[in-house]
C-alpha cells in the first residue's frame, strides 16, 4: 500500500470504495500469482476490468451464476490459491448463502469475498439491490470474519489484512464515488479490533462503513451542545471486540450503535450481546434500518430517513438525554 497521506487518501475516496477494492486486489495479485479473482459478471462495478487485460490468468468472470462462482472459488481454495469473490452484495450474501455456509463455515476453506454496493447503496433500484440483511447473515455461519471498512483507506487496510487472516472473511462495501475519508494517516488496523477515533466522557457513539463519517460530524456537533462524545469504529462485527467495548463505558450515559443495515442481526446486536454479559451498564439506543421493506430512493434520501445522518442521530441522543433526564 502506498504511504497514506492527505492527498493520497483524496485520490482514493474520489474513486469509492468498489473501484479501490479493485486496485487493491489487482495490486496483490501482480505480487502473488497465486491469488485469483472470481467475479460474476460485475468485473467493471468490482474495479477489476483492467485486470481482465493486464493479468488476463488470474481473473475468471463466471457471468451471472454467483452459486457456481461460489464452487470455482471453494475449488480453488482446496488446491491452495489465494481466492477472491466479488458480486452485488445480495447477491454475494443471499443467493450463494448455502455455498459459503457449506464450502467455506463447515469445510473451512478460505475465500476473501466482497459484498458490493451494500446498505442503501442503490436504493434506486429497490430492494432487490440494496443489502441491509449481510452483516446478519454472514456473522451468523462460524468461521467467517465480516469488516466494513469506513472509507477507502480502510477498503485496503481490510484487504491486506484479509489476505494474512487464516479464515473467510467477508468485506462490506458501501456508497459510491467521492465516499467521505476519514483516515488521512496510517494507523493500526487488525481484524477483530475497533479504533477510537474521537475519546468523550458522556456518550459513546460505536459505527462502521460510511456512517463512520457520519458520527464524527454529529459528534463534533454535540460538542457545541455540551455533549462530549466518544466515536469508535466498529469496522469487525465479527469477531468482535467486546474487550474494547467494555473498557470505554466508565462515565458514559448512553452507548449508540449506528449502521447503514437493518437492527436485526448487525453490529447494533453484537454490541447488545456483549452489554449483556455485565451486571450494569449504560442505556443503549440503536439507529439503523427497521426489520421492513421501504421505498425505493437514492441513498441520499433514504438514510435521513432513517435516522443515518448527522440531524438524525443527534436528534435520536438528544431525546433520549431528555427521557433520561439529562
Amino acid at each position: 500500500m502506498n504511504e497514506i497521506t492527505s492527498k493520497y487518501a483524496r485520490r482514493l475516496s474520489r474513486l469509492g470504495q468498489r473501484a479501490v477494492f479493485g486496485m487493491a486486489v489487482m495490486d496483490a495479485a501482480k505480487e502473488n500469482p497465486n491469488l485469483m479473482a472470481l467475479v460474476a459478471d460485475v468485473a467493471s462495478s468490482a474495479g477489476l476490468e483492467r485486470m481482465k487485460s493486464e493479468l488476463p490468468g488470474q481473473i475468471l468472470d463466471t457471468g451471472i451464476a454467483e452459486q457456481n462462482m461460489m464452487g470455482m472459488a471453494a475449488g480453488l481454495a482446496s488446491e491452495g490459491f489465494e481466492v477472491v469473490t466479488a458480486t452485488f452484495a445480495p447477491f454475494q450474501s443471499m443467493r450463494c448463502l448455502e455455498q459459503i455456509r457449506v464450502n467455506f463455515g463447515y469445510m473451512g476453506l478460505k475465500v476473501i469475498m466482497a459484498g458490493l454496493a451494500s446498505g442503501v447503496a442503490y436504493g434506486e433500484l429497490g430492494y432487490t439491490h440494496c443489502c441491509i440483511e449481510d452483516v446478519s447473515i454472514m456473522r451468523s455461519i462460524p468461521g467467517i470474519a465480516v469488516v466494513s471498512p469506513a472509507d477507502c483507506v480502510e477498503v485496503v487496510k481490510a484487504f491486506e489484512a484479509a489476505l494474512k487472516d487464516e479464515t473467510s472473511v467477508y468485506i462490506r462495501l458501501t456508497g459510491k464515488a467521492n465516499t467521505p475519508m476519514v483516515y488521512t494517516e496510517d494507523y493500526d488496523f487488525k481484524i477483530g479490533k475497533g479504533v477510537i477515533l474521537r475519546e468523550g466522557g458522556d456518550i459513546l457513539l460505536i459505527t462502521n462503513g460510511l456512517t463512520v463519517h457520519t458520527c464524527l460530524e454529529a459528534a463534533d456537533r454535540l460538542a457545541g451542545s455540551g455533549i462530549s462524545a466518544e466515536v469508535i469504529n466498529m469496522h469487525t462485527v465479527k469477531p468482535f471486540d467486546s474487550e474494547l467495548l467494555k473498557s470505554r463505558l466508565a462515565g458514559k450515559s448512553l452507548v449508540v450503535t449506528i449502521e447503514e443495515h437493518e437492527l436485526i442481526g448487525g453490529l447494533g446486536d453484537a454490541v447488545a450481546a456483549c452489554l449483556s454479559e455485565l451486571s450494569s451498564h449504560p442505556r443503549l439506543i440503536r439507529i439503523g434500518h427497521p426489520n421492513a421493506y421501504g421505498k425505493a430512493a437514492h441513498q441520499e434520501a433514504l438514510l435521513p430517513f432513517y435516522g443515518l445522518d448527522a440531524n438524525g442521530i443527534i436528534q435520536k441522543i438528544v431525546d433520549s438525554s431528555t427521557s433520561l433526564g439529562a
